[in-house]
């Protein structure tokens, strides 16, 4: 992996990660296919409207298919049919969020599957070979999620784990021979204690990762805490490498992290809120399932020249959903992607354009979240 920065206003940065299957451009937004797909989607879709990465969670591709299925296709690209760059995280998060049953320490963490209930052990060493089976371009350490809230004693306890789990992953991917341009990001914790986040930034400056991420947030925390988090913390880290937000945001979230000089970001916001009926515009939030587009010929976003946009009215597209019809999955979501995807090309230019600061005050003062 290559990481180029072309140009930096304030502290918004624009540039391109190089893959060999394919560039990024920066900032970018990674649509998530937690189960080898980004829901109701096909591979073509996503890349006429601009994707040039997706995620995959390493979590439920272990426990489903199983690394044995992905593997007989030499890997998830060719399982997915995707054949552009794909991330996958460790599984550190959901086995936080999903899991009834965990038991963690600093050897290991053992989690229930949410299939059939079977304990599944989970070590930083086989996090790493799952994602080399899965062939991914961009892999993640194993790492341990701070709860919200944390005292500063747990953030940092779990913070010291992630330390070690850190240390074990990347001795684990170096152990190995890639078959492509692999990179390896380290994962920034501690809670939201400022001082913590950049004692750990400190840590994982000592390995030589590819890149590195901010996890622990959008966890429950109010947004000032998390800002607080990110202004203190970005800075600080190595400008020579991509800056990773994991699991942020809104439109919103991710104008003003832009600002303080994050480069990446994955969210299931445009897709699961696609299928909520909540949709993302120009003018801000619109809940199509309410009464008052029952009659609206209007489409969707009048500033937008998605497929959705350019063919159905709000009215057909409230029908549709209020109908359970996958047709009103796959519209909503073809348009909330397509919007997060050109806010990144808008995000782009206005850096280029050294206009960012004017986009961005902008864009948060009209947008209605």
């Amino acid at each position: 992996m290559q990481f180029k920065i072309f140009n930096q206003d304030a502290l918004a940065r624009v540039g391109e990660l190089h893959f060999s299957r394919g560039v990024i451009q920066t900032p970018v937004f990674i649509p998530v296919g937690t189960y080898a797909t980004v829901k109701t989607m096909t591979p073509d879709e996503l890349l006429a409207m601009g994707a040039e990465i997706v995620l995959g969670n390493t979590y439920h591709l272990m426990v489903r298919p199983g690394e044995d299925v992905i593997s007989l296709h030499k890997g998830l690209h060719n399982f997915m049919g995707w054949q552009k760059p794909i991330l996958t995280d460790s599984g550190g998060f959901q086995i936080w969020s999903l899991s009834k049953k965990t038991k963690i320490n600093d050897d290991y963490v053992e989690f229930d599957s949410p299939v059939n209930g079977d304990i599944i052990r989970l070590t930083p060493e086989k996090a790493m070979q799952i994602q080399d089976t899965l062939g991914s371009d961009i892999q993640m350490v194993l790492d341990e999620c701070t709860h919200y809230p944390a005292s500063k004693s747990e953030a940092e306890s779990s913070m010291l784990r992630s330390v070690k789990w850190a240390h074990r992953s990347f001795d684990a991917f170096n152990a190995v021979k890639h078959d492509n341009d692999s990179a390896l990001f380290g994962i920034i914790q501690g809670g939201m204690y400022q001082e913590l986040r950049k004692r750990n930034l400190q840590q994982l400056m000592d390995l030589n990762f590819h890149g590195l991420a901010i996890g622990g947030l959008s966890v429950g925390e109010p947004e000032q805490e998390r800002m607080d988090v990110l202004e203190s913390l970005v800075p600080k880290m190595p400008k020579r490498l991509p800056r990773y937000l994991m699991g942020v945001g809104t439109p919103v979230d991710i104008v003003k992290s832009v600002s303080v000089g994050v480069d990446m970001f994955d969210c299931v916001i445009p897709t699961r809120h696609a299928r909520n009926g909540q949709i993302y515009t120009s003018g801000g939030v619109v809940r199509i399932k309410n009464a008052k587009h029952q009659r609206d010929t209007n489409p969707l976003d009048a500033n937008c020249s998605c497929y959705t946009c350019q063919n159905f009215s709000r009215s057909y597209i409230r029908h549709l959903l209020k109908c359970n019809e996958i047709l009103g999955y796959r519209l909503t979501t073809i348009h909330n992607l397509f919007f997060y995807l050109d806010l990144m090309s808008q995000i782009q230019e206005s850096i280029r354009k050294n206009e960012f600061k004017k986009f961005a005050h902008a864009f948060i003062q009209s947008y209605q979240q």
